[in-house]
């Protein structure tokens, strides 16, 4: 069940934006059958190592949900917090050029802030990559829609829901 922390934003008090987007998430894994444990914490969880500082964990079990551009699509890539992107093996994976997106395109496709972005609940489906490490959890932690909201899943069941192709993405792997 959603905190009902009245400012999920992780930004100001009364950030209706903030309180729709974990809505959102909230939505997507319940729509999946999955609990929506979302946690809203004190602090900041926008970077994965915040987030592995508030939630209590290793960083390796945070999940980074990183927007790559690639030419006029977009893709998610679900990352453990310990992993660099091999952009070179995405793009070779793609059969196109890849390139961190902007943070104005994440926002509009995606209806989250970086540093929240879930990885359900987009505005607009995008074409997942998840990283083959992160099956060797029980558990990870990802972004709840706010830079301040983390929600544990099973990493199994997130490649499922997402409709993710799994991959090796590590940089030097």
């Amino acid at each position: 069940m959603a905190n009902p922390d009245p400012d999920r934003s992780g930004e100001r008090s009364g950030d209706r934006r903030g309180e729709r987007s974990v809505d959102r998430v909230v939505a997507a894994l319940r729509a999946h059958g999955l609990a929506a444990d979302v946690r809203t914490m004190p602090g900041s969880t926008r970077t994965a190592a915040d987030a592995a500082a508030a939630v209590g964990c290793d960083v390796a079990h945070i999940v980074k949900s990183l927007v790559f551009d690639a030419g006029d699509d977009l893709l998610l890539v679900l990352v453990g917090g310990d992993v660099q992107v091999d952009v070179g093996r995405l793009a070779a994976l793609t059969g196109r050029p890849v390139r961190l997106a902007d943070p104005t395109r994440v926002r509009e496709a995606t209806g989250f802030a970086i540093g929240g972005v879930a990885p359900v609940g987009s505005h607009v489906p995008l074409p997942t990559y998840l990283d083959a490490r992160l099956l060797a959890h029980d558990v990870v932690w990802a972004a709840a829609g706010t830079p301040r909201s983390v929600v544990p899943l099973d990493p199994a069941r997130l490649a499922e829901v997402t409709d993710a192709t799994v991959v090796t993405l590590q940089d030097g792997a």
